[in-house]
């Protein structure tokens, strides 16, 4: 048989020698993964927060976006021509657009950046950032150059447009809180293609027509030399004759972006910034910002905010003028209650000073002290009675006749000693009286008046000059001598 039979039990090599498999290199695995992700990913956006920003001398710039839960790394190559990478920043939001790729050095998978914008905004947002750092580097947004309001206004300008809403907010504000207040009218459109050209022609003109000059009577020009589609700008002058402005209010409501361009454009901030007057800039709602807020030389947060701003001194000097009274009867009466209070402060101090009644608790501290020697000497004659009896009755027991004398002897010198001891007591006590009373004598302004000195006081009130800056000139003055007082009235203070 040519063909080899094989039976149930032939099962083949059960263990082969070697094993089929295919080993990659780190670098082999690396470049498929990389390759996998640049043809199923490609060209992505990405929206996350910027962080970890690192611009390098050669011009490449690292960062992080990163949101809750993850981050991504990105770099975007000095030979990108990307527009707006100066925006980006460490805690801003953007939208980025480039390639997923492998760095394969460190086996890092990162995005080619080729396009950045901020997230959620589109050209208008770019524009607006480029324009407003360009006017903060020329120096528009200074704080230095941010003029005072009038504290109270008489006339100002109104630049808004006639048929809305913050005209009428603007109108209800002033009425109810500065009924006298004159408003020019500067119509002009807010929004929509030329209104940005109208805004700036309106804030020249009412700055022109202050001046005096005829170009306030004329139609307001925007920054080409072309004239706006402004009606003609009213010329009256003020009653007295002169036409003054105290200050220009730019205003419209909310809206968005887009409503509230013409507040963003480079011509209004020219014209703001070239403005002679002071300009309060209130356009939108309070979370809304345009160029002329930063260029403004106040920033309101709604056109009746500017309204009360303007009017904020004269409502409150009403309030003040009429709570005046009160306010001067309260501030009189605390004045007189402390000066009561002083006057009755220094009324006590003056009493515990007085020579009188230290002279009087000196004496009275003399008495105590008579007393108590007094006492004691009672007591110790009693004492002394006392064992002299004892002495005797124990004498008399004892009939001892040189003891007796002995002990009447001893009597006899101690009552001496005892008596004499008082009388130096006494004399001691009345030495430091007398010297305590000569003190007193020698401080006593008497004695100070009598050793050539005066005392002044004011002819009015009786208050005691110390210093010559006290005194003003034409003031009475009584002065104190040691025999009588003199009058006499100031020339010449020094």
């Amino acid at each position: 048989m040519n063909k080899q039979t094989k039976s149930q039990w032939d099962f083949g090599e059960l263990f082969p020698t070697e094993q089929t498999r295919r080993v990659l290199s780190v670098s082999e695995l690396t470049g498929q993964i990389r390759r996998l992700l640049e043809k199923h990913v490609g060209q992505v956006w990405v929206t996350g927060e910027v962080t970890n920003l690192r611009a390098q001398s050669s011009g490449h710039i690292y960062f992080t976006l990163k949101d809750a839960v993850a981050q991504l790394s990105c770099v975007l190559f000095r030979s990108e021509s990307v527009t707006h990478r100066e925006i980006l920043a460490d805690g801003q939001k953007v939208l980025v657009q480039g390639d997923v790729t492998v760095y394969e050095a460190r086996g890092q998978y990162q995005l080619i950046v080729r396009a950045v914008e901020l997230q959620g905004v589109g050209a208008l947002q770019i524009a607006f950032e480029r324009l407003k750092q360009k006017l903060a580097a020329e120096g528009l947004f200074a704080p230095e150059r941010k003029r005072p309001l009038p504290k109270y206004p008489q006339r100002i300008g109104l630049v808004t447009s006639p048929t809305g809403a913050a005209t009428r907010d603007v109108l209800h504000v002033v009425q109810r809180r500065n009924p006298g207040l004159e408003i020019i009218l500067a119509p002009c459109r807010v929004q929509g293609e030329g209104a940005a050209v109208e805004v700036a022609g309106a804030i020249r003109m009412l700055n022109a027509w202050a001046a005096g000059g005829r170009e306030g009577e004329k139609r307001g020009k925007g920054a080409e030399g072309t004239a706006s589609t402004l009606p003609p700008f009213p010329s009256a002058p003020s009653p007295t004759g002169e036409r003054k402005l105290d200050l220009i209010l730019v205003t419209r409501g909310g809206g968005s972006l887009e409503d509230l361009w013409a507040f963003n454009e480079e011509i209004v901030a020219r014209a703001i910034f070239d403005s002679t007057l002071p300009v309060v800039s209130a356009v939108g709602h309070e979370i809304d910002f345009t160029i002329s807020d930063f260029v403004a030389d106040v920033r309101a947060a709604t056109p009746s905010a500017a309204a009360e701003i303007i009017t904020e001194s004269v409502y409150a000097s009403r309030e003040f003028v009429s709570e005046a009274p009160s306010i001067m009867r309260q501030r009189v009466r605390r004045h007189l209650d402390r000066e009561m209070e002083g006057f009755e402060g220094l009324k006590l101090r003056l009493e515990r000073v007085h020579p009188r009644r230290q002279m009087n608790e000196w004496l009275q501290r003399l008495d105590d002290l008579q007393s108590d020697l007094m006492r004691y000497t009672r007591q110790g004659v009693r004492d002394r009675v006392v064992g002299w009896n004892n002495l005797a009755a124990r004498l008399w027991r004892a009939r001892p006749g040189q003891r007796l004398k002995e002990r009447r002897a001893l009597l006899t010198q101690t009552r001496r000693r005892l008596i004499e001891q008082a009388r130096l007591q006494l004399r001691e006590q009345q030495h430091k009286l007398e010297s305590l009373d000569s003190r007193l004598r020698l401080l006593g302004p008497e004695q100070v008046l009598a050793r050539g000195y005066s005392i002044t006081r004011d002819a009015k009130s009786g208050k005691l000059l110390r210093d010559a800056s006290e005194v003003k000139a034409g003031q009475l003055l009584k002065t104190r001598l040691s025999v009588g007082e003199l009058s006499s009235r100031v020339e010449k203070p020094n």
